[in-house]
């Protein structure tokens, strides 16, 4: 690490954390982690090469439905008494235009940890009103639940699957330069 480091943790008041699944495959089903950590350590004018990590508290999930969220937190999904957390660390972050990269690392969901590509949308730098030095970012991708141990799987008397395999991920994160 070189001395022009510089250290980002989230903004919990400006950043968010959401899932889509799909529901019966007609429609999507939006949740979110309440409680996670993010850093990002830079260096340099811009984030390339910068190192990215991610914690979710699987207890804080959150899809507007109580009973749901007990089902995710079960083990028949997240298993949060075995697993309390879902984490990411980032393995490489490559600049792709002034205003996108792409961020691969190692998910860890339960105990099986797998290589993830995320789409990162650098939406700026700004300082804000109280003098601290923030970065906006909108992180987009897809993993299959199932690669995770996620398979709970139901099928409806006609047939539907009750929850697609396919979990969308959308992380806007705004950061913020540690002094």
């Amino acid at each position: 690490m070189n001395s022009t480091a510089t250290k980002w943790v989230h903004d919990p008041m400006h950043s968010e954390v959401l899932f889509k699944a799909k529901h019966l495959v007609i429609s999507t089903v939006t949740g979110k982690f309440r409680e996670f950590t993010a850093e990002i350590e830079s260096s340099g004018e811009d984030f390339s090469n910068a190192k990215a990590s991610f914690t979710a508290e699987i207890n804080s999930i959150d899809t507007n439905m109580e009973q749901r969220d007990n089902h995710l937190k079960s083990d028949d999904f997240f298993n949060a008494e075995q697993y309390p957390t879902l984490s990411f660390v980032s393995t490489s972050f490559v600049k792709k235009s002034e205003d996108e990269y792409e961020m691969t690392g190692d998910m860890t969901i339960r105990d099986v940890t797998k290589p993830v590509t995320l789409r990162v949308e650098y939406g700026g730098t700004m300082v804000d009103f109280y003098g601290n030095t923030k970065a906006g970012f909108e992180i987009t991708g897809k993993i299959n639940r199932k690669e995770f141990g996620l398979n709970w799987s139901a099928v409806t008397e006609a047939g539907g699957i009750v929850v697609g395999d396919e979990i969308k991920l959308v992380l806007n994160i705004q950061m913020a330069a540690q002094k």
